[in-house]
């Protein structure tokens, strides 16, 4: 390959999942040259079974819909749903290419996604299917939003949400974020949500290392990650329409290529 086909060539990119889940984002940033920099800004555990959890997954089958925000919610879900209760699940509907696919791999029917993979395009699109009355079920984590039951339920649905699992910093990436800040070893950074930037400007905080984090590239996914980024006085340099890993990486290169266009 050459130069111009390896576009993140010698860049450190820092790729903020788990190990289990950086495998494919990792992969992508070595097919343009980059070098991944893998330290999770984000984990998950499952939340404890309560006793209104176990009575809805009894219920299952009485809903009309199950709205799905992401492939770790649908894994969650699962594992506190029976092969009996499975078999009985509403229609689906799933946020994002990625939630699909991991639901299509457990043989489970999607009845609708959205073109936008946004809480707020999710809406848009879902409300011709809202009929007063009809019960929906949303799985979520303890951080997400409640735009999405918020609308619905304002449009005359009845909608229960029920936190299946906890999402926490975990702590050894703390000192992972300030060595590698420290020594300049980041020269872009990626966020997914809202958390992710909030996780990293934690650590940035307490090691004073704002002025390193504005010398790097930032990219990320989403509205509400780009307005909570800039919140912190720092700025966006890609944020691409498609919300997806693939098209930020993209996005990021057209802005290097652009900026090394400037430079000649």
């Amino acid at each position: 390959m050459t130069a111009i086909s390896l576009p993140l060539r010698g860049k450190n990119v820092l790729v903020p999942r788990s190990t289990g889940q950086a495998k494919s984002f990792s992969d992508l940033v070595k097919s343009y040259g980059g070098i991944p920099v893998e330290i999770p800004l984000l984990a998950f555990r499952p939340a404890a079974l309560s006793e209104e959890m176990a009575v809805i997954m009894k219920e299952i089958h009485t809903y009309d819909w199950l709205i799905f925000t992401s492939s770790i919610t649908v894994e969650t879900f699962l594992s506190f749903v029976s092969s009996s209760e499975r078999k009985q699940l509403p229609k689906i509907a799933a946020i994002g290419k990625k939630t699909e696919s991991f639901l299509l791999d457990k043989k489970l029917q999607v009845d609708f996604t959205p073109k936008e993979f946004v809480a707020e395009g999710f809406v848009e699109e879902f409300l011709p299917y809202v009929k007063k009355g009809m019960k929906v079920l949303i799985p979520k984590g303890n951080l997400a939003r409640n735009y999405i039951a918020t609308v619905l339920s304002k449009k005359g649905a009845i909608v229960d949400e029920i936190i299946i699992y906890e999402t926490f910093f975990p702590e050894e990436s703390r000192e992972l974020i300030k060595d590698k800040l420290s020594r300049d070893q980041l020269d872009i950074l990626t966020f997914t949500s809202p958390s992710t930037i909030d996780h990293l400007m934690d650590v940035v905080k307490e090691y004073n290392l704002h002025d390193k984090v504005e010398e790097c590239i930032i990219g990320c996914i989403g509205p509400v990650t780009k307005e909570r980024i800039e919140s912190y006085g720092l700025k966006v340099h890609s944020a691409p329409e498609e919300y997806t890993v693939h098209q930020m990486l993209k996005s990021i290169i057209n802005y290097l290529e652009n900026e090394y266009r400037r430079v000649l």
